[in-house]
C-alpha cells in the first residue's frame, strides 16, 4: 500500500470511530443525568423524612404541653378502659376530679362523659 493510500484510509478510519465514540458518549451523559437525579430524589426523600420527624416532634411537645397545662394527665389517660366515659374508679388517680366527680355527672349513672364535665366546667366558671 502506497502512502497515497494510506491517508484516506486514516481518514476514513477516524472518521469512523468518532461516529461510534458519539453514542458512547451520550450514553455515558444520560446515565450521568440518572444519576444525578437519582442522588435528588434520594436528598428530596430524606428532607421529607427529616420534614415528618419534626412535625412529630411539634406534635409530641404539643401534648406534653397541654398535658402540663392540665395537670398532666389527659382524659385519655384518666379514661383507662377506653371506653370515652370516666368512672368513679377511674377518677380516683385524679384527685381533683375524684372531688367533682358526683357533681359533674349530671345523669348520675356512675359515667361521667365529656360533654358532662365540660358542662360542669362551664357552670363553675361563671
Amino acid at each position: 500500500m502506497t502512502l497515497r493510500n494510506r491517508t484516506p484510509l486514516f481518514a476514513l478510519i477516524a472518521v469512523v470511530g468518532s461516529a461510534l465514540a458519539l453514542p458512547a458518549m451520550a450514553q455515558s451523559v444520560a446515565e450521568e443525568q440518572a444519576a444525578a437525579a437519582q442522588v435528588q430524589a434520594q436528598q428530596a426523600q430524606q428532607q421529607a423524612a427529616q420534614a415528618q420527624d419534626a412535625a412529630a416532634d411539634a406534635s409530641a411537645h404539643a401534648n406534653q404541653a397541654a398535658a402540663a397545662a392540665g395537670g398532666g394527665q389527659t382524659w385519655a389517660s384518666v379514661d383507662t378502659d377506653g371506653d370515652g366515659s370516666i368512672s368513679s374508679s377511674e377518677a380516683q388517680a385524679h384527685a381533683g376530679l375524684a372531688q367533682v366527680f358526683d357533681q359533674a355527672d349530671a345523669d348520675k349513672d356512675g359515667k361521667l362523659t365529656a360533654e358532662e364535665y365540660r358542662g360542669y366546667a362551664a357552670t363553675q366558671q361563671k
